[in-house]
């Protein structure tokens, strides 16, 4: 097992904290960034704290949500250009300037660095508030992916200016720490992601679905779970599975998601069965229901998909990054290979798939791994790296300030 610090953290019995977290994107939006901050959210509220989630308005009928320990505030939105489904929000410094005047938060934490985010480092600034950051996606490595690869250096330019005007920026993994880093990040701090073992669990496999996909009971089933877009590498899941299918006739590859390759990828390949987007206990059963779990994305910076078929008790074949750098002992709970060895990568696939007695053994250590990483102790830490910034931010203030006593 690889050495991971996922440190349990003391619970703060301290006075709640009242956090603004402002996020472009939300559930029922399906993808990591989403499913993450749902779990922390639910983490904060469940240790006492308050949040006001500030987020955009993803349809005409949208209306904000209100209950124990949270609000929602709906900003102005539009889609994102060339990926279907996901919003980004309009500047919005003066309203939330207003908003957080009238009723100041301890702390605001931006998850992404849209418009919107930039506005809420803005306006937090211009009031005093402690104000920490979420680094989530690559977005500048994905440039090149969309046909803009000239926009990498100015979107990195960006990202770094954004974070480094908040306190902390948290990332999900040490690898991505040491990087931002490396490209001059200043305050950084790794927060990593947990996976729901009761919800993704081998109990789940369906013999009526591996029916459905036309797998007999013995024959090998790789399963991709993600958004099915150019960043995603999925080219080469394809040529990996065609390597196997040469070894294994049988064997079925099923592709679980949504995005704009889907069409295109569909139209070429009859033989993969192309699931759609999936959700909860229908995901899960998708998962549990394969063998083999193909991830050669090299653009993730965390890849909540690889923790959730570990613990569907799937072998895991991925490159050496993001979580599975993290987490998987290679040839023990997964098999690594190299960022960037298309050829490695195949011939891992291979072996895996023509393999039943390894995929097991991979399989069962995979879903014992998988059980130490519980979000309860991830909560844990972020909630008390968020009270040390306010507490930090307080210390520094001077005693005549009007709200300092307010501060928690």
């Amino acid at each position: 097992m690889k050495d991971v610090d996922f440190v349990t953290e003391e619970r703060c019995l301290r006075p709640s904290l009242r956090i603004a977290l402002v996020t472009e994107t939300w559930a029922p939006e399906i993808n990591g960034v989403a499913m993450t901050l749902g779990r922390m959210v639910d983490g904060l509220i469940a240790r006492g704290h308050r949040v006001q989630l500030v987020r955009p308005r993803q349809a005409l009928s949208d209306r904000a949500a209100d209950g124990p320990g949270f609000e929602e505030v709906l900003a102005h939105g539009m889609k994102i250009p060339n990926y279907d489904g996901l919003r980004f929000g309009l500047p919005a410094r003066t309203r939330l300037f207003r908003l957080w005047s009238r009723q100041r938060p301890d702390l605001v934490h931006v998850a992404t660095e849209g418009p919107l985010g930039w506005s809420a480092v803005s306006a937090s600034i211009r009031l005093g508030i402690p104000v920490t950051s979420d680094f989530h996606t690559n977005f500048d490595s994905y440039s090149a992916h969309y046909g803009v690869g000239w926009l990498e250096r100015p979107v990195a330019a960006w990202l770094k200016r954004m974070h480094n005007r908040t306190a902390v920026t948290f990332v999900p993994t040490r690898a991505m720490a040491q990087d931002l880093r490396a490209r001059g990040y200043r305050s950084v701090e790794v927060v990593a992601r947990g996976v729901d073992t009761d919800m993704f669990n081998p109990a789940r496999r369906s013999a009526a679905l591996r029916e459905a996909w036309g797998a007999g009971a013995d024959d090998p089933v790789v399963v991709w779970v993600g958004r099915v877009a150019p960043e995603k590498n999925l080219p080469l899941v394809l040529e990996a599975f065609a390597a196997i299918r040469r070894r294994r006739p049988a064997a079925r590859l099923v592709i679980v998601g949504d995005g704009p390759l889907r069409k295109a990828l569909q139209e070429g390949n009859p033989d993969v069965v192309f699931a759609g987007a999936r959700r909860g206990g229908d995901l899960a059963a998708h998962y549990a229901s394969g063998d083999l779990f193909l991830f050669p994305s090299l653009s993730e910076t965390w890849g909540n998909v690889t923790l959730e078929a570990m613990a569907s008790g799937l072998c895991v074949v991925a490159y050496d990054c993001a979580a599975a750098a993290e987490v998987i002992s290679s040839g023990g709970d997964g098999m690594l290979v190299r960022p960037g060895a298309a050829t490695a990568f195949v011939a891992e696939s291979v072996v895996a798939a023509s393999d039943g007695e390894l995929r097991a053994r991979i399989a069962l250590a995979a879903r014992k791994r998988s059980e130490s990483l519980e979000w309860e102790r991830i909560n844990d830490r972020f909630a008390n790296l968020l009270q040390r910034v306010v507490d930090e931010a307080q210390s520094a203030l001077p005693d005549f300030l009007p709200f300092k006593a307010t501060v928690r």
